[in-house]
């Protein structure tokens, strides 16, 4: 049984919002500021913590960082605002996905059953990914270039994975957004985008001459270990 961690400082909401996911099989952490949420992340662990950008004390992007600097557990913004540079910031800082208020209980459901899902165990055990200096390793989710570590969300990592696993084959957007995302996120193309460039600068050495992830202007996204970009 998955667990979640929900991070806001209107109560109220947490509660009602809370309920909606016992009642579909979660079990539920709540805590009202980013302080008390990071002592109750620590102690509990949960699989996915939904978190609120403006709080008191220690706001969304100050504990999304201090979860980031020790955890790859996925994390779900919740932002008053669907502005670019919100959306960019939480995903440099490792968010895995937005959802803007107001929401509907159902649609942040469907998102969180999909981030979960894309941070479960791969199916293919011993599985492993190549290409020049960069490997993955789908058993242990472990990501290397060049042997040194490189550490992704789990939605960077199932993108990676995506890509790598089609090598030298343009793949569009679209695709992309079905095989990652899923299918509830179809209208929202500029997922891909926006997640290929915070995945450049994790995985390419000059992300502004890219090695490994091209883009096909017009059609879409390509894998392939060459020493010149797009």
């Amino acid at each position: 049984m998955a667990s979640i961690l929900l991070v806001d400082d209107d109560l109220n909401l947490s509660d009602l919002l809370g309920q909606y996911l016992r009642e579909q099989g979660y079990v539920i952490y709540i805590a009202e500021d980013g302080q008390k949420g990071l002592r109750v992340f620590f102690e509990h662990r949960p699989d996915l913590v939904i978190l609120d950008v403006t709080m008191p004390l220690k706001d969304g992007w100050e504990t999304l960082k201090r979860i980031r600097e020790m955890s790859q557990t996925p994390i779900i913004m919740l932002t008053a605002r669907s502005e670019e540079s919100d959306i960019l910031r939480g995903f440099s800082l490792g968010a895995d996905d937005y959802v803007s208020k107001p929401f509907s209980f159902a649609q942040l459901a469907a998102r969180a059953r999909a981030v979960l899902a894309r941070s479960g165990a791969p199916t293919s055990a011993g599985e492993k990914l190549e290409a020049g200096g960069l490997k993955v390793d789908l058993t242990t989710r472990r990501v290397t270039r060049d042997g040194e570590a490189v550490a992704l969300t789990p939605t960077e990592f199932k993108l990676l994975t995506a890509l790598m696993r089609h090598p030298g084959e343009v793949i569009s957007a679209e695709d992309l957004v079905r095989e990652v995302w899923g299918p509830q996120y179809r209208e929202e193309i500029g997922f891909v985008r926006r997640y290929v460039w915070h995945l450049r600068q994790k995985v390419e050495a000059d992300p502004e001459n890219p090695r490994y992830i091209h883009n096909e202007r017009g059609f879409g996204y390509r894998f392939a270990n060459k020493g010149t970009g797009d």
